[in-house]
Parts: C-alpha cells; structure tokens; sequence
C-alpha cells in the first residue's frame, strides 16, 4: 500500500517541471510586454531546459501518462509557440506592422501543427531522432538570437526586413519532414574517447565565457544539421526490403 501511494505521489515530479516551463514561458510574455526582451529570452531557454527534464524525469522514475503528455504539449505551445511569437515581434519586427505579427503568428501556428504532429507519430517514428525542427529548438534558437544580437551591439530597426528571415525558416522546418538528431540513442553517451571529451569541455568554456554568441552558434549548427542529415540519409543507399521492414519509421504519413 505504501509503495503504491509513493508511485501515486511521484507523478507530481514531472508535471511539476511541465509547471515551471510554462511559468516561465508566461513570465517571458510579461517581460516582453515590459520592454526586457534579454531576461524574457533567457526565460525561454530556461523553459526549455525544464521541458527537457520534465521528460527524461518521467522516464526514470516510470510516471508517464498520458495526461503528462497533453500537459506538456499545452504547456510547450505557451512557452515556445506564443511566447516567442510575440517576443520576437516586440523586440524586432514592430516596425513592419502587420507583415511582422503575421510573422510572429505563423510561428505559433507552425509551432501548434508541429506539436499535434508529433503526438500522432510517438508510436510510429523512431525516438531517435525527430521528424520536422522541434518547437523548443526553435523557439530556443530565436532567444538566442535576440542575446545574441543584444551581445553585438546590432539594433534590429536598422534592417527589420532581415529578421524576417529566421521566423520564416524555422516555421517551415518545423512542421517539414526535415530529419533532427534527438540525442536518446541508448549508446550515444555510453562509450567516448578522450578527444570527444576533451572538445566537449571545451565547449563548455566557450559557452561559460561568452553565452550569447556559444549558444547561438551551437543553435545555428543545429538547425543546419537538419537537412544536411536528410540530404545524407536519401544519398545513402539503403538494403533491399529496408523500407519494408521499418515501415512507417522510415517514411512516416505526413500529416
């Protein structure tokens, strides 16, 4: 009876991750509102952090549920759908009036597609990797772009037009069938050789010495990674009977 309560118990451990990425997610709402659009992107990514524990959080302590799952996906559609939409269009795209909360708009939307879309493909899609950007990458990566840019110096209104660009590309890929790398390979952290080691602690002094501009490249290089991955896995020959046996992992129904 005792253990059975304490597993009962246990499922407010992720959901209360989930809690705090949409905390966040709002209060970055607010601070856009303010005109602190630097602590309203760190919120963001901050947001996304919890959203990646949440998840793996569940996973360990085997209190998945399905109503976790829709609570994530409401909470992720705040935080990394809306929040960003309207961040993005307060610090950078005002000046161009309907065409940049049109921008901002198709953001959310995209982000919404892209969400529903993954909850109807999590039993025929392979988890190690992700079918289309994921909402938190992208929303993460136009966060960074903002400290990033904050970092430089350089002052969107001097070319609104340009940061059009990065809303439109990370619609698209989200809801495409671009390939993305979901780091949950069993093996993929298990065996590492010195040098790998050594360069991912180099990594680390990068992004702890200059965060803006660390975060921002390792943002672009993953959005990058993408379609080359795709472009990669359609030139790489693949065995008779392969796409029969996996079915839909290979080529899942694009909805």
């Amino acid at each position: 009876m005792e253990r059975k309560r304490f597993r009962k118990g246990i499922y407010v451990l992720p959901n209360l991750f989930t809690s705090l990425n949409l905390f966040f997610g709002f209060y970055a709402i607010i601070l856009c509102i303010e005109g602190n659009f630097v602590l309203a992107a760190s919120l963001i990514i901050i947001a996304g952090l919890c959203d990646g524990l949440d998840g793996k959080v569940a996973r360990a302590t085997s209190t998945t549920s399905r109503f976790g799952v829709e609570f994530d996906s409401l909470a992720d559609l705040v935080s990394f759908g809306v929040a960003p939409g309207i961040m993005y269009y307060l610090w950078g795209l005002t000046a161009m009036g309907r065409i940049g909360w049109l921008a901002g708009f198709l953001f959310a939307t995209c982000g919404a597609l892209r969400l529903a879309r993954f909850n109807t493909q999590t039993e025929s899609v392979s988890s190690n990797y992700f079918i289309g950007l994921p909402i938190p990458a992208a929303a993460c990566m136009l966060a960074v772009t903002i400290l990033f840019f904050d970092r430089v110096g350089i002052s969107p209104d001097a070319h609104p037009v340009l940061f059009l660009l990065p809303v439109y590309v990370l619609s698209f890929l989200m809801v495409s069938t671009v390939r993305y790398n979901s780091f949950k390979h069993p093996g993929l952290f298990r065996r590492m050789n010195l040098n790998v080691l050594v360069g991912a602690i180099l990594v680390f002094i990068f992004i702890a010495a200059q965060p803006p501009i660390a975060l921002f490249m390792i943002g672009v290089l993953y959005v990058v990674s993408g379609p080359l991955m795709t472009l990669r896995h359609r030139k790489t020959p693949q065995p008779v009977g392969q796409n029969t046996a996996n079915g839909s992992k290979e080529h899942p129904k694009v909805l």
